[in-house]
């Protein structure tokens, strides 16, 4: 997922693999199969391989590289059950506070889920509380340049193995849990143009200048379309 006003995924946990700094896998982009297919669980034997441990650190300078707040495998043309996330003060610097207030945007180090499996938390477990999920624009490094209006839930909780074949659960809400979803999607062959309000279909450079800077109930508003 990529950054700024299209990002997405604040809790410890271990630290993860240092990432080369010139990576030269390129992103696939949408049409490729792989991105629509069920990604491979990672046998947790090959975790602590120096093969697994490269294709972590070379996930986490792609995404960086890119630049983006997450990215799975299947991104980098690996159809295998492995995410990476991250958010930082750099990557927020082009939001307002109204905007970071909104989104729930708040900084992490890098997390890594091997064989993530995503549950709904919070308030939106059980219910009709569960058709009020926020709506936010997202990006995506697999369909470059464009944006759309996707609607998540508020809270998840996020169980796996860490990359060192650890097990690890993290339950967050705003951005973090919205990258979690997106970067989920994509290991069972979902892309947020699936979910998106598709009259909100933007190129990414039409979204920065019509909505840069405005609260959700603007752009909603303006769009028409219902919060």
């Amino acid at each position: 997922m990529i950054p700024a006003l299209f990002s997405l995924v604040a809790c410890g946990g271990p630290a993860a693999p240092t990432a080369p700094t010139a990576p030269a896998t390129p992103i696939v982009q949408v049409g490729d199969p792989v991105l629509r297919s069920i990604a491979k669980p990672v046998d947790p034997r090959e975790i602590p391989t120096p093969a697994f441990q490269a294709l972590v650190a070379r996930m986490i300078a792609v995404m960086r590289a890119a630049p983006g707040v997450g990215l799975a495998a299947p991104q980098i043309g690996i159809p295998l059950r492995v995410i990476v996330l991250e958010d930082n003060a750099e990557r927020m610097k082009t939001l307002n506070p109204l905007e970071i207030s909104e989104r729930g945007r708040v900084a992490f180090a890098p997390r890594v889920f091997v064989n993530p499996v995503l549950h709904v938390a919070g308030s939106d477990e059980v219910g009709d509380a569960a058709a009020a999920k926020p709506i936010f624009f997202e990006g995506c490094l697999s369909v470059s340049g464009f944006a759309g209006l996707v609607r998540r839930f508020p809270e998840v909780e996020v169980s796996g193995l860490d990359e060192h074949g650890a097990p690890q659960t993290w339950r967050v809400k705003g951005w973090p849990a919205r990258i979690l979803q997106h970067e989920v999607d994509h290991l069972n062959g979902t892309l947020y143009v699936d979910r998106m309000e598709t009259r909100s279909f933007t190129t990414q450079a039409h979204a920065k200048e019509r909505f840069a800077g405005k609260p959700i109930a603007e752009i909603l508003e303006s769009l028409g379309i219902s919060p």
